[in-house]
């Protein structure tokens, strides 16, 4: 059996049972164990397991969301490289929309001196948005301490009488099956609307969230176009059948 066959194999079985033993995958792919040792440490590089002893699991973590300031200092660099892509696609006259997220601030040094409108629904990106001399609005509502992100009817009713050119969007999961998934459901609420009343909506991901499901579904991968840092060779050409990637080198 081919490396590629076999990791997919893998996916597949977990898929299936959640969580498998390291004993039973060698019987089942007739695999040594260094064989195994060495695709469970590769899948779990590219995001896709969890390797526990004796075996593997699938990550999932439906309800669980970091703050924004263990957030902000993890994959430092890959956030960079794709906000710098995402800011490529905005251009002079546009109205945007800035999701609340780690990754679409720091798009903002990137936009700065160009002539566009931002909406956003975070108090932090709003505050650095002005700090660039843009055009800014914050939705009102009520904030999210840990994600910094206003929701709320308050700032649904507002965000549903604006429309965009592009909406730029931060996300915790990204899977074939499940879509675009968060694990709050007022955020998936309005993440959803801004989506949906944008010409374009671009989702900025680094690799770390493929195959991560969150407990409220956003949208479905057609919604958006995906813009990372790299997306796991495993899924890749799946994705791609269902909406655009664009890959950035870091």
């Amino acid at each position: 059996m081919l490396t590629e066959e076999r990791r997919k194999k893998i996916i597949a079985l977990l898929d299936q049972h959640s969580i498998l033993k390291s004993q039973d995958l060698i019987s089942l792919l007739n695999a040594s164990e260094s064989t195994i040792r060495r695709d469970l440490q590769e899948l779990e590089n590219a995001g896709l397991l969890e390797r526990v002893h004796g075996g593997a699991k699938r990550p999932q973590y439906l309800e669980q969301e970091l703050g924004m300031a263990e957030k902000s200092f993890k994959n430092v660099q890959q956030k960079q490289a794709i906000a710098r892509l995402a800011a490529d696609y905005v251009a002079d006259g546009d109205v945007i929309y800035l999701d609340a997220g780690t990754t679409t601030l720091e798009m903002i040094p990137f936009l700065k001196g160009k002539a566009i409108t931002a909406v956003t629904n975070s108090v932090g990106l709003a505050a650095r948005l002005v700090e660039q001399e843009i055009n800014t609005i914050v939705l009102g509502g009520r904030i999210k301490l840990t994600t910094d992100a206003v929701l709320g009817t308050q700032a649904t009713d507002q965000l549903a009488n604006y429309r965009f050119n592009k909406a730029f969007m931060g996300m915790n999961g990204v899977h074939v099956e499940h879509g675009f998934t968060t694990p709050d459901t007022e955020e998936a609420l309005l993440k959803r609307l801004a989506m949906d009343h944008a010409q374009e909506a671009f989702v900025l991901v680094d690799y770390s969230k493929f195959n991560q499901v969150s407990f409220s579904r956003v949208a479905q991968l057609e919604a958006g176009t995906i813009l990372t840092d790299k997306c796991p060779l495993l899924i890749y050409d799946k994705i791609k059948e269902l909406t655009t990637i664009k890959e950035v080198t870091v």
